[in-house]
């Protein structure tokens, strides 16, 4: 049994990660300050003596003892981040540096939850941990993008000059119950737009790819990855490498949905990337990790959790 701080435990991917933690046997401290996250994402778990709920937000510092903690907390959707952009620097830079502190000082082993929007539009394809990244540092975008490019570097220099122990992912595009309705993501927007027989909104073309992964997958790769020899840090890449156009995704789901929704066509957002996959070479190798839910089985699940939220 460990004792574990989740930052972001009441989010969508955090409670997730919450849940697997405490049903395997450990003490787990969930921080969130409830700006995307939830108490309805975590009240299956409030009163179980292993789970304990903190309101708290990491761009202030925070004390406890512990054996390790995942750095989940930040807005992960453009509707989220781009509400309060220089919050949402704060949170990825000074949430990394109260946690990176807190991890010295107790000699806790952390993780960042890191994402594939480091590699901005990228032009190198599909996406290898190698790749230095195509990022716009003056877009509306780069508030987050930026954010989690400097978290990785103060994960680096924290291991580097204090011999912090480190881990970091880079999350692709992941889906799953208790996203949120609203958040403006893909995945949440078509389900939701297709329940309520809205107009299903499609940018550009909708030619533009992605590989989605259902949030079973990632909480499997994120902890294997917590688990491994101390000598391996990353960063490594989370993520399903199955690409699908933004259009493919949007007939899918109306076919899942039986909606009788019509598409229309908007101009593409400023610094969308036009392509997303990842390369999941070292995830194989090194976590002997690979996705096992497939698009289709993904979007029943997540289907049938937005019918009872709308």
């Amino acid at each position: 049994m460990k004792r574990i701080l989740v930052t972001g435990g009441a989010g969508f991917i955090g409670s997730h990660l919450c849940t697997k933690l405490v049903n395997e046997g450990n003490d787990v401290i969930c921080l969130d300050n409830y700006f995307t996250g939830s108490k309805d994402n975590i009240m299956h778990l409030i009163g179980n003596p292993r789970f304990e709920l903190v309101r708290h937000d990491v761009i202030n510092p925070y004390l406890a003892e512990v054996d390790e903690i995942y750095n989940l907390a930040c807005p992960a959707s453009p509707v989220h981040y781009q509400y309060n952009p220089i919050k949402t620097v704060k949170t990825s830079v000074m949430g990394a540096i109260n946690m990176l502190g807190l991890a010295k000082r107790i000699n806790a082993k952390i993780l960042q939850a890191s994402t594939s929007e480091i590699y901005g539009d990228p032009v190198v394809h599909p996406q290898p941990e190698s790749y230095w990244g195509n990022v716009n540092t003056i877009g509306i975008r780069s508030c987050y993008d930026e954010g989690k490019r400097c978290a990785e570097t103060l994960f680096m220099d924290y291991h580097r000059q204090n011999d912090v122990r480190i881990k970091i992912i880079r999350i692709f595009n992941t889906y799953g119950p208790r996203m949120h309705p609203n958040d403006g993501r893909v995945v949440s927007n078509f389900i939701v737009q297709a329940l309520k027989g809205d107009d299903i909104t499609l940018y550009g073309e909708g030619n533009q790819t992605r590989s989605f992964q259902y949030v079973d997958d990632l909480i499997s790769g994120m902890t294997r990855m917590m688990n491994t020899e101390e000598s391996f840090i990353g960063p490594i890449n989370i993520g399903n490498p199955n690409e699908f156009t933004i259009r493919e995704l949007a007939e899918l789901v109306v076919e899942l949905t039986g909606s009788k929704s019509k598409f229309v066509y908007m101009p593409l957002p400023s610094d969308d990337p036009k392509q997303r996959q990842p390369d999941i070479s070292l995830a194989k190798a090194k976590l002997s990790w690979e996705p096992t839910v497939q698009l289709r089985e993904g979007l029943i699940k997540t289907i049938e959790y937005f019918k009872t939220k709308i």
